[in-house]
């Protein structure tokens, strides 16, 4: 490896400055990864970066995992590097961070540039594999920083400053969006645990304002049709009157008459009165009790208390 971004004089650029400047150039290529460097150039820096992403490329692949796909857009701002299908950004690459950039001579199809990280300011190598672009890109590359250090030198570096300025303030308005974030989430904590502490001392001083031994009256259960069943020992409450007074108190049954599933009376011919029949019933009956008397049975004989019936 042993381009970076100096270029001869006799060799022209292979993008219009407005593509580079105004646009971006895209470009499809297999990213094997990246890794910390020690020093932000060289070519023996590079080399070790790809020998040793290879390296951990072939074991992956061993594993069966397939070389991830990207896609790279190439512009005066940086590289930026995301995913084909949903162009999610995966790494944004300012090219004023970029430090070094070459093609590798034994393999056509590996490329790489190292970017110093906004975050940890570490410098990284990032490796790409590009079975017929891998120069182009390269080339590319370096166009960008051309025409962006022209641009530079043009507005006498206020367009860079004025970058960095934006990208500052960016950076502080993100983390005061976390900042503000976290602040409400306590603050909702905080109101959730003054609401239960409200609800605790008022559940306290209604135990208290009660008088002790009280017992709160208990609402007569249901049945499932939401009716107080019957008894015929208890009475239903007094309610009350328009007027606020008690209604008379409703005099109670001496004895209750039990009755049965109809409603009537039950029927004993053993325990009536002689005169709580018809005669030829009457008759009938004072038979039976000398039958029972002397011992003899009643079976096969049959006998009805209905007069009109034919088989009586």
């Amino acid at each position: 490896m042993n381009r970076a971004f100096s270029r001869k004089k006799d060799k022209t650029w292979m993008h219009t400055p407005e593509a580079l400047s105004k646009h971006y150039i895209p470009y499809n290529a297999k990213f094997l990864g990246s890794t910390e460097v020690e020093q932000p150039k060289g070519t023996e820096v590079v080399r070790d970066a790809v020998r040793k992403l290879k390296f951990a490329r072939h074991i992956k692949k061993s594993e069966g995992q397939k070389i991830p796909k990207v896609e790279l857009q190439i512009s005066i701002y940086g590289v930026k590097i995301l995913e084909p299908k949903t162009k999610e950004v995966q790494h944004n690459c300012q090219l004023h961070r970029i430090s070094f950039c070459a093609d590798d001579k034994t393999d056509k199809r590996i490329f790489t540039f190292i970017c110093k990280d906004s975050e940890s300011n570490k410098h990284l190598c990032y490796v790409f594999d590009s079975e017929k672009c891998a120069e182009e890109i390269t080339l590319t590359i370096g166009q960008a920083f051309n025409l962006a250090y022209r641009k530079f030198l043009e507005s006498g570096g206020k367009d860079v400053e004025t970058r960095k300025q934006i990208a500052g303030l960016q950076k502080r308005s993100s983390s005061s969006s976390r900042g503000r974030i976290q602040d409400l989430e306590t603050e909702n904590v905080e109101l959730k645990n003054k609401v239960q502490d409200l609800e605790n001392q008022l559940r306290i001083t209604q135990v208290s304002a009660s008088p002790a031994g009280s017992v709160s009256p208990q609402s007569p259960s249901t049945d499932i049709f939401d009716m107080v069943p019957f008894s015929p020992t208890s009475h239903p409450p007094a309610v009350p009157t328009p007027n606020g007074t008690q209604p008379p108190p409703v005099p109670g049954r001496a004895a209750e008459i039990k009755r049965d599933l109809f409603g009537a009376e039950p029927f004993d011919p053993f325990s009536c009165a002689a005169g709580d029949f018809p005669p030829d019933i009457q008759s009938k009956l004072d038979e039976m009790q000398e039958g029972f008397k002397m011992g003899l049975t009643l079976e096969g004989t049959v006998f009805c208390l209905d007069p009109v019936d034919s088989k009586c």
